[in-house]
C-alpha cells in the first residue's frame, strides 16, 4: 500500500476494500476529510478470523524468530515516526507532543513483548512433597490460545494496538484485529510495517467497521480463542456475556482519583495532577477527574493547579507547543460542557476554563462539586478537573472507593505509613505515590478491579493472559 489514507483491510496477506459504503474519516480539529474506509462483511470477518487459524496451525515462529520479528518491527515504527505522529495528531486530535511520545512508546511496547517472548516459561511444581511422589516430576507450560481478537478505543490509537498484537504474537498467538473507525490510519500503517517486517502473512488480520456489525461478529465468533478489548464499561459487560466461559481481557472505564495530602510537594503534585487531567483531552481512562486535596493545604495548592493549567497551550493539536487539542468530536465537547453546566447549575462553581470552540473544550477545574453531581459519579472523558476537600484521610479513601470502578489512583504524601496503608486501602488495580493517576509504563502491569475490567495489560502480563497453562507431569 502506498498510503494510509484509504484504511483497507488486511486478510490472509491481501490488502482488500470492505464491502460497505464508505464512512469518512475527519481531522478533529479542522474538521476536513482525511480519507475513508469501508466495514468489514460478515463473510470478510469470517475469512480474516479463518485465515488467522490456518496460519497459527501451519507457521510456527519460534521464540528467537518473534524475538527478531517484533524488534524489527519496533525498529521500523521508529524510522516511520514523524508519519506516524502526523497521522495520529490528524485523526485523533491528540497534540503533536503526545503523539510523537506515543509512536516512541509504541515502539517499546514491541521491543518489550520482542524480549518476553525469549522468557515466556512455565514453573516446576513441587509434586516430590506429596506422600509416595518421590519419584514423580512436575512442570508447567505456557501455551499460546490461538487466535487473538481485538478491539480497541480511539484514545491512543497506535500504542493501544501495540498492546494487543506485539504481546498476541509474542506469546505464539495469531491475531485478527479492528480498530476504531475515528482513528483507523495509525493501526493500518503499523500492520503495513508488520507486513514489512516479515511476520507472517496470515499471522495479522485487520478489520475496520463499527463496532455493532464489525466488533460485534468477532466477539461471537466460535474461532477466536481469546478476546482483548478496551473501551466503554457497558460494552465491555456485553462482551464478557457474550463470550461465555472463552477468556477474555478487558480494559474499561474509570472515574480516576488523585489525593494530595498536605505534607506532599504541593509543586510537584500540582504540575503532575494539571498533567494527568487534560493531556490527551482528558480522554485516558486513567485521567484525573476527581482530586481530593487535604483542606489545610487547599489555599496553598490551588494556586499552584490554576497557574499550571493556565500555562497549558490550547488549540490546534499540530503545532508542537499545544498541550490540549479538540476532542473526539464536537459530539463529545459538547456533551463535556453540557455536564459542566450542569453540574454549575446545580452549586458547583468554574475555577478555569468551562468554555468551548467546536471539539476544543478549555481545560476546566471545578470547586464545590457534589458526588451526586455528573461529573463526580459518571466518567466525564473530557479535560475537566473536580476539586474535593477532605480532612481526613480515611475519608478520602472512602471517597476514591466509592464508584463502582477501581483502575488507578494517584496519592501525593511525604509519609510513607499514609502510602502504604493508601496502597493497601485504595480499591483499583493501580496506585501511583507521588504521581497522578495517569502516570503509566509501558512494561508493568496494568489491570482494573470491580468495573474496571479483568485480566492484565503490559507485555509480561498480557502473554499469561494469552496463554494456557498446561500441566506435565513426568514418573520416573
Amino acid at each position: 500500500m502506498s498510503s494510509v489514507r484509504n484504511a483497507k483491510l488486511l486478510i490472509d496477506g491481501q490488502w482488500a476494500d470492505g464491502d460497505a459504503e464508505p464512512i469518512a474519516v475527519i481531522d478533529k480539529y479542522s474538521g476536513h476529510g482525511i480519507g475513508t474506509l469501508r466495514a468489514a462483511s460478515p463473510a470478510q470477518v469470517d475469512a480474516a478470523v479463518a485465515a488467522a487459524r490456518r496460519s497459527f496451525e501451519a507457521t510456527v515462529l519460534e521464540p528467537t524468530e518473534r524475538y527478531r520479528l517484533l524488534t524489527k518491527v519496533a525498529d521500523l515504527i521508529l524510522a516511520d515516526a514523524d508519519n506516524l505522529t502526523r497521522t495520529i495528531v490528524a485523526e485523533s486530535g491528540v497534540p503533536w507532543k503526545d503523539s510523537s511520545n506515543e509512536v516512541a512508546r509504541a515502539a517499546e511496547t514491541f521491543r518489550v513483548s520482542a524480549e518476553e517472548a525469549k522468557r515466556l516459561v512455565g514453573e516446576m511444581v513441587p509434586v516430590q512433597g506429596a506422600a509416595g511422589q518421590a519419584r514423580r516430576m512436575a512442570l508447567t507450560l505456557r501455551v499460546p490460545r490461538g487466535v487473538v481478537g481485538g478491539v480497541t478505543a480511539f484514545n491512543s490509537p497506535l500504542n493501544m494496538v501495540a498492546h494487543k498484537v506485539a504481546p498476541a504474537l509474542a506469546s505464539g498467538n495469531t491475531v485478527a484485529f479492528k480498530p476504531p473507525e475515528a482513528t483507523p490510519f495509525s493501526a493500518t500503517r503499523l500492520f503495513e510495517l508488520m507486513l514489512e517486517a516479515g511476520v507472517p502473512a496470515g499471522h495479522i488480520n485487520l478489520l475496520h467497521g463499527p463496532g455493532s456489525t464489525v466488533g460485534q461478529r468477532m466477539v461471537e465468533h466460535a474461532g477466536i480463542d481469546f478476546f482483548t478489548f478496551t473501551g466503554s464499561t457497558p460494552v465491555g459487560k456485553r462482551i464478557r456475556a457474550a463470550r461465555g466461559l472463552r477468556p477474555v481481557a478487558l480494559e474499561l472505564g474509570s472515574i480516576a482519583a488523585t489525593i494530595v495530602c498536605a505534607d506532599a510537594d504541593l509543586s510537584r503534585a500540582a504540575v503532575r495532577c494539571a498533567q494527568s487531567g487534560f493531556r490527551r483531552q482528558g480522554q485516558a481512562c486513567t485521567s484525573t477527574q476527581r482530586l481530593f486535596v487535604e483542606r489545610s493545604a487547599l489555599d496553598a495548592f490551588l494556586p499552584l493547579l490554576l497557574e499550571q493549567t493556565r500555562e497549558l497551550k490550547v488549540g490546534d493539536p499540530h503545532d508542537p507547543q499545544t498541550d490540549v487539542g479538540p476532542m473526539i468530536s464536537e459530539a463529545e465537547a459538547v456533551r463535556a460542557e453540557t455536564w459542566v453546566r450542569e453540574a454549575v447549575s446545580q452549586g458547583a462553581r468554574i475555577l478555569q476554563g468551562g468554555t468551548r470552540r467546536g471539539a476544543v473544550l478549555e481545560p476546566t477545574i471545578l470547586a464545590e462539586v457534589r458526588p451526586d453531581m455528573r461529573v463526580l459519579c459518571e466518567e466525564i472523558f473530557a479535560p475537566v478537573l473536580s476539586v474535593i476537600p477532605f480532612d481526613d484521610f480515611d475519608e478520602a479513601v472512602r471517597a476514591v472507593n466509592s464508584t463502582q470502578f477501581g483502575l488507578a489512583a494517584g496519592l501525593f504524601t511525604a509519609d510513607l505509613q499514609r502510602a502504604f496503608d493508601g496502597a493497601r486501602k485504595i480499591h483499583v488495580g493501580v496506585v501511583h505515590v507521588n504521581d497522578a493517576s495517569s502516570s503509566r509504563i509501558d512494561l508493568m502491569p496494568f489491570a482494573g478491579v470491580k468495573d474496571s475490567g479483568v485480566g492484565a495489560e503490559g507485555p509480561k502480563y498480557a502473554m499469561r493472559e494469552m496463554t494456557e497453562e498446561r500441566l506435565v507431569t513426568i514418573n520416573l
